[in-house]
């Protein structure tokens, strides 16, 4: 289930994205539903609201580095249990979508664009979604659930 997670991620990220490249002029928006959602096609060349613009090999580094140490401790029975496996799921899902973006095309699409009146969530995509909530999950997770490890002296 942990592949298919993260496959359907992918999958889900790169065929809207490829939608609205091929049906929608960049900067064109789209009205899904009127004061909640629109779709506005940009493409960013940095991370969640266009921080470190044109930082291409900086994120394909981190995201390559994230997908590899995830994939180590999973193998190595460190990520267990449905929860924390559906999480890192999201969390890879959403890194190997983007990053395939800013290998191929060397910036990210993003479309999804909430209003809920006010207008000021960002314009994001699947993978962005994938992400964000892969890290709630994660901080949910340390809040109910803390490690039972004795912090060693001297560690911070």
């Amino acid at each position: 289930m942990f592949y298919a997670l993260i496959a359907l991620i992918i999958l889900l990220d790169q065929v809207t994205k490829y939608l609205i490249r091929t049906h929608m002029e960049i900067g064109q928006t789209t009205s899904i539903w009127k004061d909640v959602l629109d779709f506005t096609y940009y493409q960013n060349t940095g991370a969640a609201f266009s921080i470190l613009q044109g930082q291409r090999w900086f994120f394909i580094i981190v995201a390559l580095l994230f997908v590899g140490i995830a994939i180590y401790y999973r193998w190595k029975g460190k990520i267990q249990g449905r929860f924390l496996e559906w999480t890192v799921a999201l969390l890879l899902g959403g890194a190997i979508g983007n990053g395939i973006d800013r290998l191929v095309y060397n910036k990210v699409t993003d479309f999804v664009n909430p209003q809920f009146g006010f207008g000021i969530f960002g314009i994001f995509n699947f993978a962005d979604l994938a992400i964000n909530v892969g890290v709630i999950l994660l901080i949910l997770r340390m809040l109910i659930r803390p490690s039972n490890k004795p912090v060693s002296q001297g560690s911070i």
